[in-house]
Parts: structure tokens; sequence; C-alpha cells
């Protein structure tokens, strides 16, 4: 049975190699989705004891909301949700959750889905580059919805620590739902698979054997 499996996918591989490779690679993302569900509450919990919830962690303002106050890139105000933002234990829960996805992310696409046989240094370089504007991209839009879910969910619906439970799956899954339109085409690029090594192989090869055949 197993090896009926093995066989179709391989031929399908053959057949379709772009689609296979996506596959693969929405696969490995709803891993590191699933990963990042069981991290996110955990780290959380563990900060949440400390005094990090009450310690402010606002950066980068860039502009008003509407009632005037300022708007921030990063906007973990002082203080537990939904009546603060979290404060610097929810910055740091969220971003140790995703970097360590992130990183073995990194690894699995590249030595699974795409096979890459490039530099692992300059695929780095540029993963770590574009890691960084989807997360300044990501905390732009988490500044719109965040506190509005966290209401929602805790306050008004009245679920208390159950919605708050979910409202963190809801932000990791809008973050992951962003990572894997943007990071697709981004890998593509960055983790190529270059035919030309494996070609030259094969020709130092043929050349031996020529070379074996004339002794």
């Amino acid at each position: 049975m197993i090896t009926r499996i093995k066989a179709s996918w391989a031929a399908f591989v053959e057949k379709r190699p772009a689609i296979a490779q996506f596959i693969v690679f929405t696969v490995l993302s709803s891993g590191m989705t699933v990963l990042q569900f069981i991290m996110m509450p955990v780290i959380k919990w563990i900060f949440g004891m400390t005094s990090l919830v009450d310690t402010g962690f606002q950066m980068l303002p860039v502009g008003t909301n509407f009632d005037g106050s300022t708007y921030y890139l990063f906007d973990y105000a002082a203080g537990a949700l939904p009546l603060g933002g979290g404060g610097l234990a929810y910055f740091l829960a969220v971003q140790i959750t995703l970097a360590i996805a992130q990183v073995i992310n990194f690894f699995a696409q590249r030595n699974i889905t795409f096979k890459s046989n490039s530099s692992p240094w300059v695929a780095a370089f540029w993963y770590t580059a574009a890691y960084i504007v989807i997360s300044f991209g990501a905390a732009a839009l988490q500044g719109l919805y965040k506190a509005p879910v966290y209401e929602l969910l805790i306050s008004t619906w009245g679920l208390g620590a159950s919605g708050e439970a979910l409202a963190d799956v809801i932000t990791m899954l809008i973050n992951a739902i962003i990572s894997f339109w943007v990071f697709f085409p981004i890998f593509k690029v960055i983790f190529k698979r270059e035919p030309e090594l494996e070609d030259g192989a094969t020709g130092a090869a043929r050349h031996v054997e020529i070379g074996s055949a004339q002794r």
C-alpha cells in the first residue's frame, strides 16, 4: 500500500512538478501553523506571569487613530487584554513563536519542498529580510484588528479566558495566512535548484568512466 502511494506520488511529481511543490509547501506551512497554535498560548502564559504584562511596548508611530491617539506600528500597551495591549509580554510571545516557526520552516521548505542546492547563507539572508518586511506588514495590520477581536471575544461575548485563547488562535491564523501567500513566491526565488551542478557532476562521472575504459 505504502509502496503504491509512493509510486503514485513520484509519478505525479514527475508529471506536475509545480503543483506537487505547492502541495508540499502547503502541508509544511500548515504544520508550522499548528505548531504556532500550540506554542503561542504556552509562551504567552509563561510571560503572562511576569511583570512584562505591565511594561508597555509601543514603537514606530505612523499616524493617528480615529480617536486622535497615536497609531503605533508595534502597539502593545501596558496591561492585560482586552483593556491593555498585553504589554511586552504579548509582543515577546508573538515574536518568539514566529521566530521558532520560521527557523524550522526555513530548513523544511529548503530541503523538502524545493530541494535547494544553492548557498544556504544567501538564502538565509533573503529569508530573514523577507521575514522582517512581513513582520512589519503583519504588525501594521494587527493594529487594526487585534483590539476589536479581543474585545469582542473576551468582553462583548463574555467568553473570558476561552475568548482570549480563541483570539490568540485568530491572530496567529491571520499571520500564518499572510506568511503563506507572501513566502511561496519568495521561496521560489531564494530556494533555487541549480541543475548545472548536477550536470557538472554527471559529466565528471562520465569522464572518469571513459578514462577507465581507455585504460
